[in-house]
C-alpha cells in the first residue's frame, strides 16, 4: 500500500482504529521536543529544525529509506509511524509511504517493515519520532504476544491497565489490541475500579460497592479483593466483575469453583510467563499484566538511507 498524501495516511489512522486528533497531538509534541518548540517549525534559525540536516542536505535533496527490523518481535504502530513521515514531509514536497507488513505481523531480522520517499531533510527529521512512537508500540504488541501464547488452550486473556507512559496510552492500549489482548479502563471516569485504599476510606468493600452503585448506578464497577470472604460479600451485593489480588492458584481456583458465573474474574499481582498458563487454568477470565506497558523491551527497529 503506497500513500502520497496526507489525507491518505490519516485514513490508514482511522482506519486502524486510532484517534487522528489524539495522535496528531501526539505527534506535535513529540515533534516540538526533539525540534525545541511546538510541532513542525519553519526555518530560518536553529529553533524549530534538525540542525545537522540543514547543514548537511541541499534544500531540494531527496532521498528513499526503509524502516528495518533489528529484532525478531510483533510491529505495532505502522500507521503512527506513516503519519510523522506524512506530517513532517508534505510540506517539504512530493513524499510517499509503503507500508510492507501490517501491524500484527511477526518480523525477523531484516525485514523491511515501511519504505519512505521524500524530501531528504524531512526524512532525517522525522526519523527520531516515528521510530519512538514505533519501537515502543512493537515492544508493548511483542510482550502482549508472548503473554497471549502462553495463554492458549485455556479461556483467559491478558488485559493491560493503565500503568503507560504519560500521554501515549491510546498507542499503548492498541498495541496491546494488535499483540493479542484485550484493554482495562482506558482511564479513571469510563470505569469504577474500586482498589484497597477506596475500601479503607469506605469502611468494608461492600459498603465502598454499593456507594459507587448509587453514584454512578450505569457504570461498569470492578471490585479488588483479598481474600474469599470479600469475593462472597461484594458478589453477594451485585458485584459482576472481580479482581483477585495477590492471591496463590489454588486460592483462586477455589474462589472460582465456588461462585462459578455469578461474575467475571481477573487475576492480578505478582504474575509471570512462567506461571502464566498455571494461573489461567483456575478458571479466571482475564489476567493482569501491567509489565506488557510499563516494562515491555522496545522492539529495536532502525531507518536506514538507501541508494
Amino acid at each position: 500500500m503506497t500513500l502520497s498524501t496526507l489525507d491518505q495516511v490519516e485514513d490508514l489512522v482511522v482506519a486502524a482504529g486510532l484517534d487522528r486528533d489524539a495522535l496528531s497531538l501526539i505527534v506535535s509534541e513529540a515533534l516540538g521536543e526533539d525540534l525545541g518548540g511546538r510541532g513542525v517549525l519553519p526555518p530560518g534559525t536553529s529553533r524549530g529544525i534538525d540542525v545537522t540536516s540543514y547543514a548537511t542536505i541541499g534544500p531540494d535533496a531527496t532521498a528513499r529509506g526503509e524502516f528495518v527490523a533489528r529484532r525478531p518481535g510483533v510491529v505495532a504502530g505502522l500507521p503512527v509511524a506513516a503519519y510523522v513521515v506524512a506530517v513532517v514531509c508534505a510540506p517539504a514536497g512530493p513524499f510517499a509511504v509503503e507500508l510492507q507488513v501490517a501491524d500484527g505481523d511477526e518480523v525477523a531480522v531484516g525485514d523491511v517493515l515501511i519504505s519512505v520517499s521524500g524530501n531528504a531533510r524531512a526524512l532525517l527529521t522525522a526519523e527520531r519520532v516515528a521510530l519512538n512512537l514505533l519501537t515502543l508500540m512493537s515492544g508493548t504488541a511483542t510482550a502482549t504476544a508472548a503473554w497471549a501464547a502462553a495463554l492458549a488452550g485455556t479461556r483467559a486473556r491478558v488485559r493491560d491497565s493503565r500503568k503507560t507512559v504519560p500521554g501515549l496510552r491510546m498507542l499503548q492500549k492498541y498495541a496491546v489490541r494488535v499483540g493479542g489482548g484485550v484493554n482495562h479502563r482506558m482511564c479513571l471516569s469510563d470505569q469504577a475500579l474500586i482498589k484497597d485504599n477506596h475500601v479503607i476510606a469506605a469502611g468494608g468493600v461492600v459498603p465502598a460497592f454499593l456507594a459507587v452503585r448509587s453514584a454512578f448506578p450505569d457504570l461498569h464497577v470492578q471490585v479488588e479483593v483479598t481474600s474469599a470472604q470479600q469475593a462472597r460479600d461484594v458478589v453477594g451485593a451485585g458485584a459482576r466483575d472481580i479482581l483477585l489480588d495477590n492471591m496463590s492458584p489454588a486460592e483462586m481456583a477455589a474462589i472460582v469453583a465456588e461462585l462459578g458465573d455469578r461474575a467475571t474474574w481477573e487475576a492480578s499481582g505478582g504474575l509471570s510467563l512462567a506461571s502464566a498458563a498455571v494461573v489461567a487454568h483456575t478458571g479466571v477470565d482475564f489476567i493482569a499484566v501491567g509489565a506488557i506497558t510499563h516494562s515491555a523491551p522496545l522492539l529495536d527497529i532502525a531507518l536506514d538511507l538507501v541508494t
